[in-house]
């Protein structure tokens, strides 16, 4: 079995202390090589160390964990954020590809997470463009954290091959294909992407994304028209015809008003 280096950074001792003990109990793959309980520290122990992964935490006093990270050459490292922060943030971690673990830290959780990380860790160290992703992803999920307005405005998407980063504003639909999601592009591209449609619908809560299906969610800046003929149907700007289901149609009628541009 091959064995990473970790370092834990929380100014929490409780939550560094339990760390360490779930990661000896539920991760044997992971070495903790030392715990910091400041970002100065932290910086420290990284000169003593040759380190695969640290788990971070976000906000500490003095100097928080992005802060930490411009510090450090990032991209040398697997972050895990080790969080409680409020839902917005969170919405912001899952738009990402950077791994994150909620306070209190369940064994089960961090088995899962630590997995993960492993796994994009040797596909960051086989493939350039990955790393290059991951950084992206990075410094995008501190703007999306600090957005004033609390939108996400781009997503690191997951692929079976890598990732890929979008721009919120291009994405026209999204459409369920079994535990995957297709996210239709302006431009007639679409990604695959490892993950379900209603995880999608939670990172993209804004008025713009309307569900009109169980398995549909639309851009309505992309929409063109609005029929009712034999059925009902949402139309894109790229002539694409949509199902509208019962379920859905009042919540579409109500997103249609608050966009002020004409829809037949």
């Amino acid at each position: 079995m091959k064995q990473y280096n970790a370092l834990i950074i929380d100014d929490e001792n409780t939550i560094r202390r339990a760390l360490v003990l779930l990661l000896a109990e539920y991760c044997p793959e992971i070495k903790v090589c030392g715990s910091a309980g400041s970002a100065q520290e932290g910086r420290e122990l990284l000169k003593s160390y040759e380190v695969d992964f640290i788990f971070l935490d976000i906000s500490m006093p003095k100097e928080d964990g992005f802060t930490f990270l411009r510090s450090i050459p990032k991209e040398n490292y697997g972050i895990i954020f080790v969080t409680a922060f409020e839902e917005y943030a969170l919405r912001a971690l899952k738009a990402s590809a950077i791994d994150y673990l909620l306070k209190p830290v369940n064994g089960l959780d961090l088995r899962e997470a630590v997995l993960k990380a492993i796994q994009y860790h040797e596909l960051r160290q086989s493939r350039a463009e990955v790393r290059k992703i991951y950084q992206e992803s990075l410094d995008n999920l501190h703007e999306n954290i600090h957005s004033e307005e609390k939108l996400i405005t781009r997503i690191t998407v997951r692929e079976q091959s890598g990732f890929r980063m979008v721009d919120v504003s291009n994405l026209m639909y999204l459409q369920a294909d079994s535990n995957y999601t297709i996210l239709h592009l302006s431009g007639l591209d679409k990604i695959v992407a490892t993950r379900s449609l209603g995880e999608f619908e939670k990172i993209l809560e804004h008025p713009a994304f309307v569900r009109i299906h169980k398995s549909t969610i639309i851009n309505m800046n992309y929409l063109r028209a609005y029929s009712s003929y034999e059925g009902n149907f949402a139309e894109l700007n790229d002539g694409t015809k949509l199902s509208i289901s019962r379920g859905k149609l009042n919540d579409f009628r109500e997103a249609i008003k608050h966009f002020s541009k004409s829809v037949e």
